[in-house]
């Protein structure tokens, strides 16, 4: 079994999700992994990954307004705020989504269903580099 890593850095300019399935489809290909998983870890806590639907962009707008609705940025209950008003929100987002995906790898690419993508789902409402870590193990 052969392992593969790389980092990549992605610049998330404002709240919102970002497609990087093919970014990380670059990554497998570099690997010449044919057969086997893909482990997809982001380094920060106020931003996640996340697989969703790529092809109608309302339903990420939706599950945007969800987050809004249930997270409110600047609640004055939080005591987290060093950051800004988004700070303590950004946090708690991304506990309920995940700093990580595992997605298997077959014919040479992540092998989603037709309508997933994987997302970098960036909870802070500024610009930010985020960093990603891609590990590919198989044959």
């Amino acid at each position: 079994m052969k392992t593969f890593q790389q980092s990549l850095t992605i610049e998330s300019p404002r709240r919102g999700t970002f497609n990087i399935t093919e970014k990380i489809n670059q990554i497998v290909k570099q690997s010449e992994i044919i057969t086997g998983v893909a482990h997809v870890f982001i380094k920060h806590t106020s931003a996640s990954l996340i697989i969703t639907e790529n092809a109608d962009p309302t339903v990420r707008e939706d599950i945007e307004y969800w987050m809004q609705k249930t997270i409110q940025d600047g609640d004055p209950n939080y005591q987290h705020d060093y950051e800004g008003d988004d700070d303590m929100s950004g946090h708690i987002r991304c506990m309920i989504t995940q700093m990580n995906q595992t997605i298997p790898v077959s014919t040479g690419r992540l092998n989603l269903g037709v309508w997933q993508g994987l997302f970098l789902y960036e909870h802070r409402t500024g610009r930010y580099n985020r960093e990603i870590v891609v590990t590919i193990q198989g044959n």
